[in-house]
């Protein structure tokens, strides 16, 4: 149901004047603003001196059809969907409506559900139009080069301002993927420090038998094939800001070497017994949830509060909304820039598939495909056959009503652990039930098969 500021204007096209005031009255109850007109002639003046978003025209009025303004309006009036009505439904009649460029065809008679269900539909499929459209001028970029306009990402711009005021620590969280390193680059570059160095590093991708190494240095002969002495991220990074990422991934004993850091300002390279004092602001990240790993015994409980004392959660892509449509379209001008072709358009239906789409790797996996669909695809728009086949997958599908609740089940089961690639402690947790449930499922599934 739109809501009260939005008054979408429908245009209802119909010769039966019972009809227009069913609709009328339909259609104004859920707050929409309703124009009508007994006839295409009457409709097109309408058109021309109202801005409409929606027509919904009956197939077969006197001297000219219906087919004829879904045409006019398809010609015309680019940003303007269309639904077509009619009591001599046919199958011809549907395959004309829809090649004229009507969204949908209700045979008559039909529901007040059956309506509001189509004119919504409608509404969204236009609503992500619009967006592309939009999209295609110059797309603001947030702090650190975010992008996105949801209330999620609101909040985050929000939290990256306070955070750049301050040199506490900070402890950003979210899925992989999501874009940890460019909060953290924004919150450094937003900083009193930012002509200073920031340094990343990655905690899970150094064995842990370099990591002390890597982030405090070491003198010569600390260890075996040190010939040298050499100086670690902390170093690197004094007056600056060092990002330890998935720091999740560090052992207990590298957790205690930090807390002292923390603690002390101080760093102490391998193989000496000398104190360094560096003046160097920690952020961190973690794909995991740290306070579990706290209770598990695997993640200092100390250190945990001592890094969170400002928290970030970067929020999965799915849960931004039309911000998906926003990062599409800029990294469609980006690698079609970097490839020196023109400028690549996204069908309706893709558009609609990759809102809906689940996106397990977030953003990161968003730009990898985008990157692949202009490698792979010779033409200039983009169709759902181009996509990988695990979101054409994914895009709905309709299904009859002659399916058990357990065969539904089974397929939602099997559709969202495609999704998450088989990570059945991700798929239990969109489902909602832990992993012993979605184990006791499966196996169940499994049996019924046989």
């Amino acid at each position: 149901m739109p809501s009260q500021k939005s008054k979408e204007r429908i245009l209802i096209v119909d010769d039966s004047q019972s009809t227009l005031e069913l609709l009328q009255r339909n259609l104004t109850a859920e707050n929409y603003q309703v124009f009508s007109a007994s006839g295409v002639t009457e409709a097109v003046e309408v058109l021309e001196n109202t801005a409409v978003d929606l027509v919904i025209t009956d197939l077969k009025m006197p001297k000219i059809s219906g087919l004829d303004l879904v045409r006019h309006v398809r010609e015309n009036y680019h940003n303007t969907e269309v639904i077509m009505i009619t009591g001599y439904a046919s199958i011809e009649g549907a395959v004309s409506a829809v090649k004229s460029g009507a969204e949908d065809y209700l045979p008559k008679p039909f529901t007040d559900q059956e309506l509001l269900t189509a004119v919504n539909r409608a509404f969204e499929k236009l609503k992500i139009r619009r967006l592309e459209q939009a999209s295609k001028s110059k797309i603001k970029t947030g702090p650190g080069g975010l992008i996105g306009q949801s209330k999620a990402i609101q909040k985050i711009y929000a939290a990256l301002e306070k955070a750049a005021s301050t040199t506490a620590t900070v402890l950003i969280t979210g899925e992989s993927g999501t874009g940890k390193e460019l909060v953290a680059r924004a919150i450094h570059y937003g900083s009193s420090c930012s002509s200073a160095p920031f340094v990343p590093v990655n905690c899970g991708g150094i064995p842990e038998t370099l990591l002390e190494s890597e982030l405090f240095g070491h003198v010569k002969g600390a260890f075996t094939g040190a010939t040298e002495s050499r100086a670690g991220f902390f170093h690197a990074a004094d007056g600056g800001t060092i990002f330890l990422d998935e720091i999740g991934e560090m052992s207990l004993s590298m957790q205690v070497k930090l807390l002292r850091v923390l603690q002390d300002k101080q760093v102490c390279m391998v193989g000496s017994h000398r104190l360094r004092e560096v003046n160097v602001r920690i952020l961190a990240a973690s794909n995991k949830d740290l306070s579990e790993a706290v209770k598990k015994g695997t993640f200092r409980e100390d250190l945990f509060y001592r890094l969170n004392v400002i928290s970030i959660f970067l929020p999965p892509l799915r849960e931004r909304g039309d911000d998906i449509l926003l990062l599409a379209r800029y990294f469609v001008d980006k690698f079609a820039k970097e490839m020196d072709r023109p400028p690549v358009q996204f069908s309706d239906e893709v558009l609609q598939v990759l809102r809906n789409y689940y996106w397990p790797g977030n953003v990161r996996e968003l730009e990898n495909v985008v990157q692949r669909l202009l490698v792979m695809t010779e033409g200039n728009l983009i169709k759902a056959p181009d996509l990988p086949s695990l979101m054409r997958f994914s895009a709905l599908r309709k299904k009859g009503f002659d399916r058990t609740l357990a065969q539904v089940e089974a397929e939602y089961i099997r559709h969202v652990l495609d999704s998450v690639r088989g990570n059945k402690t991700r798929a239990a947790k969109v489902l909602g039930i832990d992993r012993k449930t979605l184990r006791e499922k499966l196996k169940s599934i499994e049996e019924d098969n046989k």
